[in-house]
C-alpha cells in the first residue's frame, strides 16, 4: 500500500473510530455499555467498514451516507468476536492484543454485550443514516444486515464450525464454514456500500464477487497465520485451531497450497475490479496486503 493509499485508508479508519465512539454512549446500567465499547473500540484494522465506505465512494462519488451502516457492520463484527471467544465456543483469552470481553466483564455480561450489539447496530442504521437515502434502499440495507447476521449466514457458519471440531469433513463443508462464518461479513460490507451508492445490478454483482474472493482469501490467511504467528503478531492466541482440532485450509490442503490459493484469490479479486471498471486503489491494496502477509 503506497503512502497516498495508506493516507486515504487511515482517513476512513479514523472516521469510523470517531463515529463508533460517538454512536455508543455510556449510560445506565454502565456495565453493559462499557462492555460493548470495550470490544468495539479495541482497535483492529476496521477493514470491513473501510470496504463499505470505499465501495460507496467509488460507485457514486460520496461515502457520507454509508458511515452509519459501516459502523453498524463493525459492531456486528465485534459481536461475533465476543461470542466466538467465549469458553463455550473458541475459548480464547486474547483478542486484538487485549484480554477478551468475558475475561474482563465476565461471561454473562459478554454474552449480553454481544446480544446488545446485535440489536443496537440496526438501530444505528435506522437512526443515523441521512434522510436523503430513500426508504426502500434503507430497508434493503437492513434486510442484508439481518440476513448476514442470522441463522442463514454468520450463525450457520459458526454452528457447522463447532460441530466439525475433531471430525473429518468434506471440502464442501469447509467451504460452507468459511463462506458463512467469514465471507458473509465481507459480502455485507461491499453490498451495503453499493446499495447506498445506488449501484446498478452489474456493479452490485461485481462487488459481491470481489467480496467473496477476498473473504475466502482472508480466512485462508487467518488459518496460515494461526500456524506461523506469535501472540504479539496475531493479537490472539496462536495455534488455537490445532488445539481445538479444527479443520482449516492449512490442515486440509497444506501450507504451500494454501499460500498459492491466497495469491490466486487476490489476483482474481483485482481482475474483477478491472473487468467492471471499478477504479479503487484501496480495494486493490486490500487484496495485495492479504497476499503479502502470507507470501
Amino acid at each position: 500500500m503506497n503512502q497516498e493509499t495508506k493516507k486515504i485508508f487511515e482517513k476512513y479508519k479514523n472516521l469510523v473510530e470517531q463515529k463508533l465512539d460517538e454512536y455508543i454512549p455510556v449510560k445506565y446500567p454502565e456495565k453493559i455499555w462499557e462492555s460493548m465499547r470495550y470490544s468495539v473500540l479495541a482497535g483492529g484494522k476496521r477493514l470491513r467498514p473501510v470496504m463499505t465506505l470505499e465501495t460507496c465512494r467509488v460507485l457514486c462519488g460520496s461515502y457520507e451516507q454509508a458511515v452509519p451502516a459501516a459502523c453498524a457492520i463493525e459492531m456486528l463484527h465485534s459481536q461475533s468476536l465476543i461470542h466466538d471467544d467465549l469458553p463455550c465456543m473458541d475459548n480464547d483469552d486474547y483478542r486484538r492484543g487485549k484480554l477478551t470481553n468475558h475475561k474482563v466483564f465476565g461471561e454473562s455480561t459478554a454474552v449480553l454485550a454481544g446480544d446488545a450489539l446485535l440489536s443496537f447496530a440496526p438501530q444505528v442504521i435506522l437512526q443515523q443514516t441521512p434522510s436523503t437515502v430513500p426508504s426502500e434502499v434503507l430497508l434493503k440495507v437492513l434486510e442484508e444486515f439481518v440476513v448476514a447476521a442470522g441463522a442463514e449466514k454468520l450463525i450457520s457458519g459458526q454452528v457447522v464450525d463447532i460441530d466439525s471440531e475433531g471430525k473429518q469433513i468434506s471440502e464442501d463443508t469447509l467451504n460452507f464454514i468459511h463462506e458463512n462464518k467469514t465471507g458473509a461479513l465481507f459480502k455485507l460490507s461491499m453490498r451495503t456500500g453499493a446499495l447506498l451508492a445506488g449501484a446498478e445490478n452489474e456493479k452490485l454483482q461485481a462487488v459481491t464477487d470481489y467480496a467473496q474472493k477476498i473473504g475466502l482469501a482472508f480466512q485462508i490467511m487467518d488459518d496460515i497465520l494461526d500456524v506461523t504467528s506469535t501472540l504479539e503478531e496475531l493479537g490472539k492466541t496462536p495455534g488455537k485451531d490445532a488445539q481445538e482440532n479444527k479443520v482449516t485450509y492449512v490442515s486440509f490442503y497444506g501450507m504451500e497450497a494454501s499460500k498459492k490459493r491466497v495469491s490466486s484469490l487476490c489476483q482474481e479479486a483485482c481482475d474483477i475490479l478491472e473487468k467492471h471498471g471499478i477504479k479503487s486503489d484501496i480495494l486493490k491494496a486490500i487484496a495485495q496486503s492479504i497476499n503479502e502477509r502470507v507470501n
